[in-house]
C-alpha cells in the first residue's frame, strides 16, 4: 500500500471541503446526534492500465 499517496488523495479533498466552505462547525442540540462520516478510496487508472491517480472522498453516513 502507498500510504503517502492516500494521505496526499485525502489532503487534497479536505482542502477541497474547507474551499467550498462545506461544512461549519456548530454546538450539537442536547439530544441530537451527529451525521457521521466515512473515507472511500478509489484508483483511477488510465486506458493503458496505469494508475493515473489515487482519490479518496469523506461522504457523509446515513
Amino acid at each position: 500500500m502507498k500510504h503517502h499517496e492516500w494521505r496526499e488523495a485525502m489532503a487534497k479533498e479536505l482542502k477541497a471541503l474547507e474551499e467550498n466552505e462545506t461544512w461549519e462547525l456548530t454546538t450539537l442540540p442536547k439530544g441530537r446526534k451527529a451525521v457521521g462520516c466515512k473515507w472511500v478510496y478509489k484508483i483511477k487508472y488510465k486506458a493503458t492500465g496505469e494508475i493515473e491517480k489515487y482519490k479518496a472522498r469523506l461522504v457523509a453516513k446515513g
